[in-house]
């Protein structure tokens, strides 16, 4: 029996891992999933794709579209990731977690980085008709940026209990 039950896992963990590599995965949800079989099956050849899964769904705008499905009234700034990525291959201290979207989503929010897009957005003419908006105008559309952004950012990191980094494994 005990056999049987390693097969079964053996034959999971080369599926799960073959979803990963090509890249049939492509939702928060589903890769936290797989990451957290992952850590309960504690082997390392499985370390390389889940970060190249989180890379991909990274880099592939998938984090983006995902994020932006959360904030429909307010579309999150493609900029602001843009910059959070940058930061994050900028931060010696990166190498700490092998899951990129964590770090992203984590550099967004320890950098308080969604102010200063959120402002930058609802300045843009394009918002308002291509026409300059007042001050109070571009602090009102601002803060709504800031709050739907926020609470989008929020929900997403919730999908870690505990923050992906070398002393932890789930």
């Amino acid at each position: 029996m005990a056999v049987a039950n390693e097969c079964d896992r053996q034959a999971q963990k080369l599926a799960l891992i073959e979803a990963l590599n090509e890249h049939r995965v492509n939702t928060l949800s589903e890769l936290r999933r797989i990451e957290r079989i992952f850590a309960t099956l504690g082997s390392s050849d499985l370390t390389q794709p889940m970060t190249s899964a989180w890379m991909y769904y990274v880099n592939s705008n998938s984090l983006l579209a995902e994020i932006r499905s959360l904030t429909r009234h307010y579309p999150f700034s493609s900029e602001c990731l843009d910059e959070a990525k940058r930061r994050v291959h900028q931060d010696p201290a990166s190498n700490r977690s092998w899951n990129y979207c964590w770090l992203v989503l984590a550099k967004v929010h320890t950098d308080r980085m969604i102010p200063t897009y959120a402002r930058a957005q609802a300045s843009q003419p394009e918002m308002w008709g291509g026409r300059q908006p007042q001050p109070a105008q571009v602090d009102q559309l601002a803060a709504a940026f800031v709050k739907e952004w926020n609470s989008a950012l929020a929900q997403l990191l919730r999908y870690w209990e505990t923050p992906p980094t070398t002393r932890s494994h789930a």
